[in-house]
Order: structure tokens, then sequence, then C-alpha cells
């Protein structure tokens, strides 16, 4: 018999391989169709996801919450569904894959759990992924009582319609806007890229107030400007004179922990690696692979630890019994 527990821990445990046929050869009297079965016929959601991280995030109003979406590569199957093209920022192109939305909480310094998350499958509900941004923003305020006030996300997720319900929650946001972006410096100028704007030292510092179209309050803009050159326009809803250029920049940095929740999740996980067919079976086996990190998140905090050392701890403890007692010792030296 096959249970979520036993199959997240089969996640946690093989190094490389992660497929139903693996998991039965290595189980006693268990056949490939019994854990087929159970990816098809469990039902996991996201509301499981929540249950379990409840209760290890440090939630308040200083915490943050993160959006992002990450595509789940697939591109040498045919035949599963919720598979579809789209843009895989990994990949830096168009890739077969099965697109998710996240919903991350954190408190800053690694600290950061994914509390939320949506499969982009238009096809099956109709919903685009600022669908799924917009409707769990609302289930993370409204359903789950978070107490964080602050919002981060990248141009992707920078329209109109979603700066505008980020306010209307009385959040403040933190994004980034693409170069092609137009904005208004005063009304008598009207709109112009951003690339045109001449930046003082002082508006370097402390940022400019524009106006973006469809929007019907103003944002701080601010031109971050990397050691390599790279330019990142972030903009925020926070008008105060102590929304600085270094508190943008911070906001900023904090926005990749999502990233890291990504590779961490495809690395560790194996959560591209599932070939079943059906779409049920793909949810369940996503919905596990949370489990499966979060599982070695909270060890990983536990014993002061990376994540990525937890996971090899694993074959470090199996190299050292056998190197005690190798079960296939070394031909004699004659």
């Amino acid at each position: 018999m096959i249970t979520r527990m036993k199959y997240v821990e089969y996640l946690i445990s093989t190094p490389i391989n992660y497929t139903c046929s693996n998991l039965a050869e290595h189980l006693d009297d268990v056949s490939h169709d019994v854990v087929t079965d159970y990816l098809h016929q469990e039902r996991l959601t996201a509301r499981n996801l929540w249950e379990l991280t409840q209760p290890f995030i440090e939630d308040g109003p200083a915490a943050f919450l993160i959006i992002d979406d990450s595509v789940q590569n697939k591109q040498y199957s045919q035949s599963i569904e919720l598979v579809k093209r789209q843009y895989s920022g990994a990949a830096g192109g168009l890739v077969r894959g099965i697109g998710v939305v996240n919903l991350l909480h954190t408190a800053g310094q690694g600290q950061f759990y994914p509390i939320d998350f949506r499969i982009y499958a238009k096809k099956h509900d109709g919903k685009t992924k600022n669908d799924h941004m917009r409707e769990m923003l609302r289930h993370a305020i409204g359903d789950k009582q978070i107490q964080a006030r602050t919002v981060l996300f990248d141009s992707w997720y920078a329209s109109w319609q979603n700066l505008k319900l980020v306010q209307r929650l009385d959040l403040t946001f933190y994004t980034v806007l693409k170069s092609n972006r137009l904005v208004s410096l005063n009304e008598e100028e009207g709109y112009i890229h951003l690339d045109e704007i001449a930046w003082t030292a002082a508006q370097l510092q402390h940022g400019i107030v524009v106006k973006l179209k469809k929007v019907p309050f103003k944002v701080k803009l601010f031109k971050l400007v990397a050691t390599n050159g790279d330019i990142d326009w972030v903009i925020t809803n926070d008008l105060d004179s102590t929304s600085t250029a270094q508190v943008a920049q911070e906001a900023n940095d904090v926005r990749w922990e999502v990233e890291q929740f990504h590779r961490e999740l495809k690395q560790l996980t194996g959560s591209e690696k599932c070939q079943c067919r059906k779409q049920r079976s793909q949810r369940n086996h996503l919905a596990c692979c949370y489990h499966a990190w979060l599982t070695m998140k909270v060890k990983a905090f536990e014993l002061q630890k990376t994540i990525y050392q937890v996971k090899s701890d694993l074959l470090t403890d199996y190299l050292r019994a056998e190197l005690r007692a190798p079960r296939i010792p070394a031909l004699p030296v004659l």
C-alpha cells in the first residue's frame, strides 16, 4: 500500500530517479500500478500545503509575500495533460511544461515558505497567471489572515489591475517595470520611456514620484544600477520619505528568494520528473513535492544546515556504512 507519507519520504530519499516504477522496485509486494493508482486517486491541494506550512511561518507586518511563477520542464513528454508550450526563464525560451504560480511568505534572511500555489492551466479553468495571483493574494489576506504588509513580484505581474488590487488591500508593493513601460513625471509633459528620464544624484537616492497609465494613484520610481551596469526599474506605492533606493534594493533582493525556492524544489524533490499522463497524478505529485521540500527545509533549520546538505547527508550515511562493511569488497591485491 502507498500512502502520502510513503510517497513524500521516497521523494526525499531517492537521489536521482523519481519515477513510479523506481519506487515500486524498492518496496516489497508493491507493483508499479499500485503507485500510479495512488497518484491518480489522491486529491491533494494547496490547502494541504497551508496546513503544513502555517506552524512554521514568522508572520507579522514586517514580513513579505512574494509572487512568482515557474515552469516544470516536460520537454520530452508528448502525452502528459497540463503540459503546454510556455516561456521558461530557467531555459531562456519556450519549453513544453507545466506552469505553476507560487505565493511565498518570508520573514527575510532565508526564512521563506510556500503558503499557496496554483497550476497554470487556462484550458482547464480559464484562469490566467494574473488571475491566480490575485486569487492567492485575496485568500492570503482574507482567509489565511496573513499579517505581512509588503508584496513583491516581477514585471509580469506589474499590470495596472494587480497594482490596484494591492493598493485596495492596503498593502505595500515593490515590483520591477520593463524598460519599455511609459511613465509621466507631470501632466504637462505627458508619458515618456523610463530611459528618457534625467536623474540627479538626489533622485537616484530618494526616487521620483511618477504616474502610470490606468493606475489611479502615483508611485515612486527607483533606478537601481548593478555593478555590471544592469538596471532594475523598481516602483512602490510607498511614497513616504523613508522609502529610499536602499530600501527598494533590499526589497528587490528579498524577491530573489523565490528563485532559490524554485531551484530547490526542482533539484531536490524531482518536481519535473513524474511521467504520469493524467493531470490529477501530476497535481498530486507536485503537492507531494512541496511536502517533501518543506520537510527538508524544517530539518535543515533544525540542524542549522542548508537544504542541500540535508539531502546529501542521506548519501553520506550510505557511503560510510559501505566503507565500514562493503557489500562488494574489492578483489584482493596479488
